[in-house]
C-alpha cells in the first residue's frame, strides 16, 4: 500500500511579497537524465492509482491554479502522458457563455465533477472567480466577496460525499513569470499561449498577489488545504507534485495477471491485394 501523506501539517509557503522567495534557492539544476528516470518512476506510479481508481470507483479531484506561465500546462501534461483520458480527464473550461453567466457560479463546475472511478484535473476551476474575474472586473465585489465565504462550504460538501479533493497553488516569481512570457513571443511555436488577458495578467501583477493573498486565506481550510508549488524551477516542481498527488491517496497497487496473447488465426486462402489507396509520402 501507498504510504499516506504524513501532511498533518500544512508545507510552509515559500512565497515572498513580490514572489521572488519561490523560485530555485540556489538549488542545482536537475540533470534530464536523472529527471526523467523520476518521472517516469512517478507515471508507473500514476498508472497504479489509475487501476485502483477503476477497481475502487474512487473519484479525485485535483485543481491547479496559478498565474499565467506558471507552468500548469506542463504539470498536467506530464500526469497525463502515461494513464488513460478515459480514467484522467481534464477539464479547461472556456469563458462562460451569456446563458452560464446567469447559472450559480459553480454550476458549470459541477457538471465535470468525477463519477465512479474517475479523476478529473482542473486546468484552472471555480476559483477563476476569486482571481482573473475578480482582478478584471468580471465580477463585482459582492460576487467576490460571496465566493470566498461560500467555496469552504461547498468544498466540504464535495469531501463529505466522499470526493478526494485536492489543491495546487503554482507560484510563480515576477522575474521567471516575464521571461516566459518573453519566450512565447519569440517562440513560434508558443505563441498561442500569450493572450491579450496574459498580457494584462503581466501588468497588474500587484493586483492578482493582492487577489491570491485574499483566496488563500479565505479557502485554505482543514477540510480542503490549499499547497503551494513553488514552480520557477519546472522539473522539480512537476516531480514534487506528483509524488505528493500520490502521497495524499491511499490507493493500492492491484494485482497484474499478465494475459496469454491468443494465437493468429489461419490465413485460410486470404491473400494481401497490391496496394490502390494513397499513401502519406516519406519524407523522412
Amino acid at each position: 500500500m501507498k504510504k499516506k501523506s504524513n501532511n498533518g501539517k500544512k508545507p510552509k509557503s515559500t512565497m515572498g511579497t513580490d514572489g521572488y522567495g519561490a523560485g530555485v534557492h540556489g538549488q542545482p539544476k536537475i540533470g534530464k537524465k536523472d529527471y526523467e528516470a523520476e518521472l517516469f518512476k512517478l507515471q508507473v506510479e500514476l498508472v497504479k492509482l489509475q487501476e485502483w481508481v477503476k477497481t475502487t470507483n474512487a473519484r479525485i479531484v485535483i485543481v491547479f491554479e496559478g498565474r499565467d506561465a506558471a507552468g500548469k500546462g506542463g504539470m498536467i501534461k506530464r500526469i497525463m502522458e502515461r494513464v488513460s483520458p478515459r480514467i484522467f480527464r481534464v477539464v479547461a473550461l472556456p469563458a462562460p457563455t451569456e446563458r452560464q453567466k446567469t447559472q450559480l457560479h459553480a454550476q458549470r463546475y459541477i457538471e465535470q465533477l468525477p463519477a465512479g472511478g474517475e479523476i478529473v484535473i482542473f486546468d484552472r476551476s471555480w476559483y477563476n472567480r476569486a482571481a482573473v474575474e475578480y482582478v478584471m472586473g468580471f465580477c463585482t465585489c459582492e460576487e467576490h466577496k460571496q465566493f470566498l465565504r461560500d467555496c469552504p462550504n461547498f468544498e466540504a460538501f464535495l469531501v463529505s460525499q466522499g470526493i478526494i479533493l485536492l489543491k495546487y497553488w503554482l507560484e510563480v516569481s515576477k522575474k521567471e513569470q516575464h521571461k516566459r512570457f518573453l519566450a512565447r513571443i519569440k517562440d513560434p511555436s508558443k505563441r498561442w499561449k500569450l493572450s491579450p488577458m496574459d498580457l494584462e495578467s503581466h501588468r497588474r501583477w500587484y493586483d492578482y498577489s493582492r487577489a491570491r493573498d485574499v483566496m488563500l486565506a479565505a479557502t485554505d481550510t482543514a477540510v480542503s488545504p490549499w499547497y503551494i508549488v513553488p514552480s520557477d524551477d519546472k522539473k522539480r516542481a512537476r516531480l514534487n507534485c506528483i509524488a505528493h498527488i500520490l502521497n495524499c491517496i491511499p490507493y493500492e497497487e492491484t494485482r497484474y495477471t499478465p494475459p496469454k496473447l491468443p494465437p493468429r488465426q489461419k490465413r485460410k486462402g486470404y491473400i494481401e491485394p497490391k496496394q490502390t489507396h494513397r499513401a502519406v509520402p516519406p519524407l523522412w
